[in-house]
């Protein structure tokens, strides 16, 4: 089976929110909220290819310096296995805005699982719960 590398950021706002964004109709989990991120591209890092990611689904930009590594998902979905480095982040430029995702929306932790979210970030939010 397949192993799959993405990065996802949990982008927290002052007020001790996380944003999460949702997934487009026509892309697998259509509907789902999920943490912000993507595929690494081969010879890319993972921390720039969430900062590329974040550019490209949300037009902000932040830099290495910022992205806190925070706990990670393995997930085994029916045709590859995903494993994913949730980065939390605190500092960026400009305001986070839909340009790949249905919706955005700034949610506390406890109030994730008020969303549904895809297998592999479903088990992270306790985690942020914890924290937050």
């Amino acid at each position: 089976m397949k192993t799959v590398l993405v990065v996802a950021a949990a982008l927290i706002d002052s007020d001790g929110r996380v944003l999460i964004a949702q997934r487009p109709e026509g892309k697998s989990l259509a509907g789902q909220w999920e943490f912000p991120g993507g595929k690494v591209e081969a010879g890319e890092t993972p921390e720039a290819a969430l900062i590329r990611e974040l550019e490209e689904e949300l037009g902000i930009t932040t830099r290495a310096a910022c992205l806190a590594p925070f706990v990670f998902a393995s997930h085994t979905y029916e045709m590859f296995h995903l494993l994913m480095p949730l980065y939390l982040i605190r500092r960026w430029e400009g305001t986070p805005q839909p340009k790949e995702h249905t919706a955005l929306k700034w949610v506390r932790p406890k109030d994730m699982r008020d969303y549904p979210m895809p297998p592999a970030d479903l088990p992270l939010v306790a985690y942020l719960n914890d924290l937050i």
